[in-house]
């Protein structure tokens, strides 16, 4: 499977060094937040690893739910129980939760559909913050700290009509941002495609916090330092 490098698994547990999820933001999803960095003060491994490993570990089911309770940090040991119902969690061995899934319908373990519904949402997330989020701050006049950019994956969930697909984009049909005082909750709803038909549908939702007024030039400035890092 195309994740293996990036995860070691010993038995029933997981574990995600910082450097293995550092690559994966920069190598596989596009993703330049320093929050990923090998040594950043606020080290936090990607939502889309996580979200890629539980598709790996369990499967892709026509429905499923995932919605973030916690930041993962460099080489915590996850638990990871072969048996789990339509309804589980995936904590650590001291029992504190990070990713809550739920999922309904029929399952699929082809590795070709699965790697190619991963390698789908995590490029499309890699889009997010450049091409989606800066223009929609700037729509609402809002932005987040330029000097401390942070945005908190929150949730996402997607229905697949049927499995019959070995290839499989996402587009974005709307997007919503709704501000309340220094928060902005982001709403990004999502088309599922394979061969130019539409075949399934999705939600992903972000936090922006420390939301202040909008600024041309240091907004420009945030994207040329995004953009930097990428070309670095």
């Amino acid at each position: 499977m195309f994740l293996s490098p990036y995860f070691t698994k010993q038995d029933q547990s997981v574990f995600i060094s910082a450097q293995q999820a550092s690559d994966f933001a920069k190598k596989i999803a596009g993703d330049f937040n320093p929050i990923h960095d090998v040594g950043a003060k606020r080290f936090c491994v990607p939502g889309d690893l996580l979200f890629a490993l539980v598709l790996t570990q369990y499967g892709l089911s026509q429905n499923m739910q995932f919605k973030f309770a916690g930041m993962v940090g460099d080489n915590v040991e996850l638990h990871v129980d072969k048996n789990v119902g339509d309804k589980f969690s995936i904590c650590d061995t001291k029992g504190k939760e990070y990713l809550h899934i739920e999922r309904q319908g029929e399952a699929c373990k082809c590795d070709v559909q699965t790697a190619a519904f991963i390698k789908s949402y995590v490029a499309f997330s890699g889009l997010n913050f450049i091409h989606v989020l800066v223009p929609m701050m700037k729509q609402y006049k809002v932005m987040i700290n330029p000097d401390r950019p942070l945005v908190i994956y929150e949730s996402m969930s997607f229905h697949l009509d049927h499995f019959d697909f070995s290839t499989i984009s996402l587009h974005l049909i709307k997007q919503d941002l709704a501000i309340n005082g220094k928060r902005g909750d982001v709403t990004l709803t999502f088309e599922l495609q394979s061969e130019g038909k539409v075949i399934g549908s999705g939600i992903k939702t972000l936090v922006l916090s420390g939301l202040r007024a909008f600024d041309d030039e240091q907004a420009q400035q945030m994207c040329d330092r995004y953009e930097n890092r990428k070309l670095a």
